[in-house]
């Protein structure tokens, strides 16, 4: 078996859909241009999982349910949990108020366990079978100062890279850390916070032109097949697609779906309910609307839609205005802290809408939407960069990898 030109770790979780969003967009386009690496994708929730107190908790509960009850019912299935698992269903459930006091909790539990995760990660890269990597990519917040102490102390010639996949680091430390490392920004903002920082010297923070997207979002317009009435819409009907991330939510799209039945808004939607089986369900035949489960494809969809109405996911939003859709966001102190940077994003570039509460506002929100639809969509051409954060990361990893081979060629050359 041949062996690859160079190995390549992507560090990602489960925690929201965006982190394994942004891992399989890179290997993808990664195992395109550079056929001969070797792409490993670490889940890093799994890892840490005998440091994990809720795993350890529900496994020990699981045990003796496991015991008992499957012999007398087969069917029931009883498993560990995970914290990122209490994170996604409130996610699904549209319930983020009190998630941002979770954020300062982890990065104390992460500061006060520091010893036992560093040493499962130098564990997992000392394994017998285990290859040096050449490279470290982590697409994660929180865990990059155990990752990359974990790191140097197994192998310390093996760069380490953060991509962050939020518009900026907050709160402080969420992402950035105090360490000789490199850092790939995708906002003007989040490169001032790297620069002013003192963390990282100045060749070793890049910026890019925005958030990683999959590389269906460029794909030519030749190409695209999907159209309204292929989804029992009518083709000239304003339309929204309505998305909160890959667990979708239930209460909260449904609430905005009747609002605008009882307001009798001349509006057809899309509503993207990903692993959210429930709200798919009860979507089944609402005229006007049509639903859509987990796919791979949302850049099909999205393109479909004049406006998005969602979360202000720093995914979801770049997805939409990447294709030319405003947004409607909610923002209120329910939003986590690392999206209303975001919103304040969304606003200075003048290419969508804030509201306090879906609940109340999003019939006049999306009212001024349709209003000023022209004009929003001429902001995105004018005011946001073109996105190919992506490929540009590609390019970067390359070279940072091709810098760290010539030093090891050199190195060996000098010892024989």
């Amino acid at each position: 078996m041949r062996q690859p030109s160079a190995v390549l770790e992507i560090v990602y979780f489960d925690a929201g859909g965006g982190h394994r969003s942004a891992m399989n967009a890179l290997k993808e386009v990664l195992e395109e241009r550079y056929p001969t690496w070797c792409i490993k994708p670490v889940n890093l929730q799994k890892l840490l999982e005998p440091a994990d107190p809720v795993h350890q908790i529900t496994e020990k509960l699981s045990r003796p349910l496991h015991k008992y009850l499957v012999p007398l019912a087969p069917r029931l299935s009883f498993r560990p949990f995970q914290t990122q698992d209490i994170y996604n269903v409130a996610l699904k459930r549209g319930v983020t108020f009190g998630l941002g006091a979770i954020l300062p909790i982890l990065q104390t539990y992460i500061e006060l366990n520091a010893p036992k995760i560093e040493g499962i990660l130098k564990r997992y890269w000392c394994r017998p079978d285990a290859e040096a990597p050449d490279l470290v990519v982590s697409v994660i917040p929180n865990f990059n100062g155990v990752m990359f102490r974990a790191l140097k102390a197994v192998h310390p010639n093996t760069p380490f890279v953060t991509v962050m996949t939020d518009m900026v680091d907050c709160p402080p430390h969420f992402w950035m850390e105090d360490q000789d490392q490199v850092v790939v920004c995708g906002t003007q903002r989040a490169l001032e916070q790297a620069k002013t920082s003192g963390f990282y010297r100045a060749q070793n923070i890049y910026e890019v032109s925005g958030m990683i997207l999959r590389k269906s979002f460029y794909k030519d317009a030749a190409k695209w097949q999907l159209t309204r009435e292929h989804l029992g819409l009518r083709p000239s009907l304003p339309t929204a697609i309505i998305m909160f991330g890959g667990n979708g939510s239930l209460s909260v799209s449904l609430s905005i779906l009747e609002q605008f039945e009882a307001a009798k808004l001349k509006l057809q939607t899309i509503v993207m309910c990903g692993n959210n089986k429930k709200l798919y369900d009860s979507l089944q035949g609402r005229a006007g609307c049509h639903a859509v489960g987990f796919v791979a494809n949302v850049a099909d969809y999205m393109r479909l839609a004049d406006f998005l109405i969602g979360k202000p996911g720093p995914g979801s939003v770049s997805e939409a205005i990447h294709v030319g859709c405003p947004v409607i966001v909610e923002c209120n102190k329910s939003t986590m802290p690392q999206e209303r940077p975001n919103v304040d994003w969304i606003l200075e570039m003048q290419v969508g809408l804030a509201v306090k509460s879906f609940e109340k506002d999003i019939v006049g929100a999306v009212q001024t939407m349709l209003a000023s639809l022209a004009s929003f969509k001429a902001n995105i051409d004018r005011n946001v960069p073109k996105n190919f954060a992506v490929f540009e990361i590609a390019t970067i990893l390359n070279q940072i990898i091709q810098r760290r081979q010539h030093r090891v060629r050199r190195l060996a050359a000098r010892v024989y």
